[in-house]
């Protein structure tokens, strides 16, 4: 029963950040501002402009990152889970916290805009 619990946990961490990066799109048309640049800018400043864009792409690398270690740790939890019935191992619960700090972390850096 406890297998099944967390197992649900981090299946519900992994579909909640994949949720939160889906409902972040913006279609193409609209993310693309009139002047061909890829970061909407109020501001004419082209250096505050360069920073943003790169400011903006670190993110969305780290963003990347952090959802594919959620992937491949959520996978890994799979594995251990089908292979141990009744015994939990405190690596187990640690792949467990490390899913969740990763789900927040995704979530605050979705958050952020440049």
């Amino acid at each position: 029963m406890q297998r099944l619990s967390l197992l649900m946990l981090a299946l519900t961490v992994v579909l909640a950040a994949s949720e939160v990066c889906e409902a972040q799109r913006i279609p193409s048309t609209i993310a693309q501002p009139q002047t061909g640049g890829s970061v909407p800018m109020t501001t004419g400043d082209p250096n505050q402009q360069q920073q943003a864009a790169a400011a903006n792409a670190q993110r969305q690398l780290e963003i990347r990152r952090d959802t594919d270690k959620m992937a491949e740790l959520t996978q890994e939890l799979k594995e251990y889970l089908a292979k141990n019935d009744q015994v939990m191992s405190v690596d187990a619960l640690k792949k467990v916290e490390q899913i969740e700090k990763l789900a927040h972390s995704v979530k605050g850096k979705m958050k952020q805009s440049f």
